[in-house]
C-alpha cells in the first residue's frame, strides 16, 4: 500500500460544451490551442480533441471516459509534460 497525498478535490462550473446530455457539460471543455494550459483535473482526449475535466486531481495511470467520442482513456504524460489520454479502447 503506497502512502500517496490525498487527491485535491475541484468544483467544475458549466462551460457550454454542448455535445454531451446537460447532466454532463460540466466535466468537459473544448481546447482553446497551443495557449491552453490544462488544470491538475483535467486530460485531453486525442481522438475529439476536447478537454475531460474532474472533481479529482487526475494523476497517471488513471482510466478516464470520454463520453464526447465514447473512447476510455488510460491517463500518461507526454514529451510537453501535458496530461492526455492514451486510447484503451
Amino acid at each position: 500500500m503506497s502512502l500517496e497525498e490525498p487527491r485535491k478535490r475541484y468544483e467544475l462550473d458549466d462551460r457550454g460544451f454542448d455535445e454531451v446530455p446537460r447532466k454532463y457539460r460540466r466535466f468537459y471543455r473544448r481546447w482553446e490551442g497551443a495557449d491552453d494550459e490544462l488544470a491538475p483535473n483535467e486530460v485531453f482526449c486525442p481522438v475529439c480533441k476536447i478537454v475531460v475535466r474532474s472533481t479529482r486531481e487526475v494523476r497517471e495511470g488513471d482510466r478516464i471516459y470520454c463520453m464526447a467520442c465514447l473512447t476510455r482513456l488510460r491517463v500518461v504524460r507526454n514529451a510537453e509534460g501535458l496530461l492526455i489520454g492514451e486510447v484503451e479502447y
